[in-house]
């Protein structure tokens, strides 16, 4: 076809709609007459709701509109978007009781009936597992043009409901759209189905009601929801909301709580939900932290993409970049300067620990900085007496009173060295931060923290966000999974002071990522190394976990050379499907391998996107970062090359040949082995659908 047909074609295909919509119009707006008790503006309103029901939405139209009720509002709307809860007010001829201020906005009797209604829908579809975040409240004015918030609250004109609801983010398959709607009409039996209909107004289409009436198929709708996950792009999938974990969103927490558990069962993304939840029920704002620099970014995207209208009251940061903009805002001047502190650290390591015990344990100055930043300083230890006794925990080289005496030393020349340079380290800034949050005031600065992979936060940093918001219900949530350390140290929540009781420790036991060919490939890596979690139990490396997925491998390659290896990985990567490198990420041990595998996909045209620089958007490139960066991610393929190496050598691989690392004794080597397989846990664990294995045997 040539472009005058092509246009020609399109011109008719456009007068086409054109006349569809208009006739949809023509039949809404018959329809809406029969609302015999709206006005003409409510009236108009229904009209443009009843087009949607052309287009796949559900409408549910409260006929009873009784003056006195609190919790009902006049139509629930079911579509791809999610669930709405609308009301609407005839700005022209204000009725039904209709509170409007000065200003034009609803005031408290409206809002407030909204608000009711909205819960009464929640909790109606809670039940089908769906999340809060899906159910919105919307107050349409009729008779005028508007488009704000007000609070949870959108605000829309007559005009905008249709293309602000038709702009929705695809949430709900039409399979969902119609069991959720079935159960709510039977919940709510005063709002009677309603569709746009082409008939003549005297033969009007008879409705149709679910062919399971009495009996809702709720495993179904829970397995469409899952399998229509499974194939979005994998930054919706790691905002998926399992049936099963709505109601720890939404559960009423009377102090502090922590939900734990194995990899792969979505703690992150219930604490993300839990985030939107307590934004829309709160006045204040709320803290969500992690340890990781990168995570922030990316779940700050999440929430923008999941829950828009309370996106902004969420903040989204990194424990050592929110200290410092705490102290800074009231008036506690900050010297974070890393480079300054680690050349004391390294003038102390000369001057009092080179020539000391501890050098006989472990040569290599980094495991004493370890003990200083995790053991002294990340316990807020001030006192020799103190660290002589403490436990140290995850720690392995025994120190007799001798050796610890030994680090005390080192440590108070380092502490001298970097007083006189005038600068703090990360610890410092921690330590100055928990004492300002825990002086007193007249209300927190949070309405609620919520803490991701509390277990690589130190001590200290636990303390400060407590301090924040207390033992206030609701106030404080620690998610995180002991196994999954990939630093050195540990505490126990008892440490910290925060008393997790009964039902407040929740332990999540379904793993929703994982395939059982890949979860066993990493359970292999750490089934002998048990682990001690926050709450001091001491737990097996080969934990029990229900598995919903299946359909997941494992790929092991393994060649006599780094070329021929590299090869293997090159065409592996190209055989992926068209676009699947949008959800790809290759994974290694060391910044030294990252840069090797840069030079090798950028010379072979194969796209890169860092996972330092990666914000949760979608992106056609393979993610490339450490182990440690890939921490709270997921991907469906996750290629880790020469991931054996550090395991064999007891050092870091170096892609080029041979190893790359210091010295270790037997006294430490403990220790460090078995936060490298935990680190290799973390990275097996983040793939979905595809674990590529590479070694080298030359």
């Amino acid at each position: 076809m040539g472009a005058g047909g092509a246009a020609s074609q399109r011109a008719q295909d456009a007068r086409r709609q054109e006349r569809l919509l208009r006739e949809q119009w023509q039949a809404a707006r018959r329809q809406a007459l029969g609302w015999k008790a709206a006005g003409e503006g409510e009236q108009r309103v229904l009209a443009q709701l009843l087009v949607l029901t052309a287009r796949g939405w559900r409408l549910l139209v409260d006929r009873q509109r009784a003056r006195t009720r609190t919790a009902h509002a006049d139509m629930l709307l079911v579509g791809p978007g999610g669930v709405f809860v609308v009301d609407v007010i005839d700005v022209v001829g204000v009725n039904d009781g209709a509170d409007i201020t000065a200003g034009g906005e609803p005031g408290e009797e409206h809002a407030a009936k909204l608000f009711a209604a909205t819960k009464a829908a929640e909790s109606a579809v809670a039940s089908l597992g769906m999340s809060p975040v899906a159910v919105q409240p919307l107050l349409v004015f009729a008779g005028r043009r508007y488009d704000a918030d007000l609070g949870r609250i959108r605000l829309l004109g007559e005009q905008e409901i249709g293309p602000a609801l038709l702009s929705q983010q695809r949430r709900l398959r039409a399979e969902s759209v119609r069991a959720i709607a079935d159960h709510l009409q039977r919940v709510f039996p005063h709002h009677a189905a309603t569709a746009v209909d082409l008939q003549a107004p005297s033969a009007p289409e008879p409705h149709r009601h679910s062919s399971s009436d009495g009996l809702f198929d709720l495993e179904g709708l829970r397995d469409a929801a899952l399998k229509a996950a499974m194939h979005e792009p994998i930054e919706q999938w790691m905002t998926f909301l399992h049936p099963d974990q709505v109601t720890l969103v939404r559960r009423n927490w009377s102090g502090p709580a922590r939900i734990s558990g194995p990899a792969g069962t979505g703690k992150t993304v219930v604490a993300l939900h839990r985030a939107a939840y307590l934004a829309r029920r709160t006045t204040g704002r709320i803290l969500y932290v992690t340890f990781a620099n990168n995570l922030p970014r990316v779940q700050s995207t999440f929430l923008k993409t999941m829950a828009p209208a309370v996106a902004d009251r969420v903040d989204f940061r990194s424990l050592h970049s929110w200290a410092p903009d705490f102290l800074q805002e009231r008036g506690i001047p900050v010297r974070l300067h890393r480079d300054k502190a680690e050349t004391a650290f390294s003038l102390a390591w000369t001057h009092v620990g080179r020539e000391s015990p501890l050098a006989e344990l472990d040569p290599a100055p980094a495991y004493w900085h370890e003990e200083i930043d995790y053991v002294i300083k990340g316990r807020g230890l001030t006192r020799f007496e103190e660290y002589a006794t403490v436990p140290r925990r995850r720690r392995k080289a025994s120190l007799h009173r001798t050796h610890r005496q030994s680090v005390w030393k080192l440590y108070q020349e380092y502490e001298s060295l970097r007083s006189e340079r005038g600068v703090h380290d990360f610890n410092d800034v921690l330590s100055l931060a928990l004492a300002e949050a825990s002086r007193r005031r007249e209300r927190p600065p949070y309405a609620g923290v919520i803490v991701d992979e509390v277990q690589d936060l130190t001590l200290v940093g636990v303390r400060l966000l407590h301090a924040l918001v207390g033992d206030a219900p609701n106030g404080l949530l620690l998610v995180g999974d002991g196994q999954q350390t990939v630093y050195p140290g540990g505490f126990r929540l008892t440490d910290a002071g925060i008393d997790i009781r009964g039902d407040r420790g929740q332990v999540l036991r379904t793993n929703y990522r994982n395939s059982k060919q890949i979860l066993d490939a990493a359970l292999t890596v750490v089934a002998d190394d048990a682990f001690e979690d926050l709450d001091g139990l001491r737990t097996p490396g080969r934990r029990d976990v229900d598995l919903t997925y299946h359909d997941g491998d494992v790929v092991r390659v393994t060649r006599p050379t780094v070329d021929a290896h590299d090869r293997e990985l090159l065409n592996a990567l190209r055989s992926l499907p068209v676009g699947a490198l949008a959800d790809t990420a290759l994974l290694c041990p060391s910044k030294r391998a990252i840069g090797h595998y840069q030079r090798l996909l950028s010379q072979e045209g194969i796209a890169v996107c860092q996972l330092e620089h990666y914000d949760g958007r979608a992106v056609d490139a393979v993610k490339l970062g450490t182990y440690r960066r890939a921490k709270g991610l997921e991907f469906k393929n996750v290629f880790l090359p020469q991931y054996d190496a550090v395991l064999a050598n007891g050092t870091q691989a170096d892609p080029a040949g041979g190893t790359a690392g210091g010295t270790e004794t037997p006294q430490t080597a403990r220790e460090r082995e078995e936060l490298r397989r935990s680190q290799l846990f973390v990275a097996m664990t983040r793939a979905r659908d595809l674990l590529w294995l590479g070694s080298v045997t030359g």
